[in-house]
């Protein structure tokens, strides 16, 4: 029998956090202009500069916790 350093649900939690970071990157799509000589408001949205990082940052909290949570010895 095989004892790995993160447990199953340790690994459960990564993938969620993983999920997180993939939203974050996903929320910060857009907003650009394919003409430079004009000016698009959309990439100042409130989504872009504030939401998508917290949600980024989270996700890599969610991550660290996944790999430093101490996995049950029952198991």
């Amino acid at each position: 029998m095989s004892v790995f350093s993160v447990s199953e649900r340790g690994v459960r939690t990564i993938l969620i956090g993983l999920v997180m970071m993939v939203a974050g990157f996903i929320l910060m799509i857009g907003g650009g202009s394919r003409d430079p000589d004009v000016f698009n408001e959309g990439m100042f949205d409130f989504c872009k500069l504030v939401a998508a990082p917290i949600v980024i940052l989270l996700g890599i909290a969610v991550v660290i916790i996944g790999i430093l949570k101490k996995p049950n010895e029952a198991q």
